[in-house]
């Protein structure tokens, strides 16, 4: 089956088109031949670990040429929103220096915290207006409970994304989604907002982005809940590959049907 009326192509980064710090095999050759064919491309990040020109400046070293104005990550999705609807609220995010620096370089208030006479650090938790969940590897129980203090005082919850884990060589790895699942287990609330992948939020910024309706797109990637449900959700036509997270297994127990299922990237070719 071949598309007429296609545009323009979201690829998700970790799992679709690399793996840690290796492209996938045809990566390279399938984004070269759609843009010889014309086609527009984003690439689309929900891991908030660095920023565009850094996601840009590896997948040019992986053989897939790309500038910054050509990723979206969902730190920055989320950066953008607050800047424009609540530019005053002071932040405590659970977050690695990447999603601080984000937030900060957009002028939002992330509070630093401050060491105490034991010298340990603190924050006071009548002091945040909003908490921002992302993806941290050095979360521990003074930040779970920093966060935890702030939402039962009323703070806004917000998160950059809902990724249960984050695929990597050898294997998964917890990501933002436990962290969510954590705090509103034992606060009892619900995140307000996600600005990643399945968000309409990243949604309308990478349409924006490419300048086409999202019936002139389709959404690949190598999540089923995220990278799929976002496709369809927006009307796009949606390519699962299934050298990341999603499995064959998966899919069967889904309700979530992507159009296209791939074993590899290459076989998107036969799509387009």
């Amino acid at each position: 089956m071949k598309m007429n009326n296609l545009g323009g192509v979201i690829f998700d980064l970790d799992g679709t088109l690399y793996l840690g710090d290796a492209a996938l095999p045809g990566a390279s050759q399938v984004c070269s031949e759609l843009r010889r064919q014309g086609m527009r491309l984003i690439f689309v990040s929900n891991k908030p670990l660095a920023g565009r020109e850094a996601y840009a400046a590896k997948l040019t070293r992986l053989g897939i040429p790309a500038t910054p104005g050509e990723v979206i990550t969902s730190t920055h999705v989320l950066s953008l929103y607050l800047k424009q609807t609540a530019p005053a609220l002071r932040l405590y995010v659970i977050g690695e220096e990447n999603t601080r620096a984000e937030l900060s370089s957009h002028g939002l208030i992330v509070l630093e915290e401050r060491l105490d006479q034991d010298q340990r650090e603190v924050i006071d938790p009548r002091g945040i207006d909003a908490v921002v969940v992302a993806f941290d590897r050095t979360l521990d129980y003074r930040k779970l409970n920093t966060a935890y203090q702030a939402l039962m005082q009323g703070a806004h919850f917000y998160a950059t994304n809902a990724d249960k884990t984050c695929p990597m060589p050898g294997g998964a790895i917890p990501d933002a989604g436990a962290t969510i699942h954590a705090l509103e287990t034992i606060t009892g609330r619900k995140v307000e907002l996600i600005a990643g992948k399945p968000s309409g939020l990243i949604l309308k910024h990478a349409c924006e982005t490419l300048g086409l309706p999202p019936g002139r797109c389709m959404m690949v990637g190598d999540r089923i809940e995220t990278d799929i449900r976002m496709g369809i959700e927006a009307c796009m036509h949606t390519a699962l590959v299934l050298t990341g997270v999603t499995k064959r297994e998966h899919i069967e127990r889904s309700d979530i049907l992507p159009e296209f299922i791939l074993e590899t990237l290459p076989e998107l070719l036969k799509m387009i």
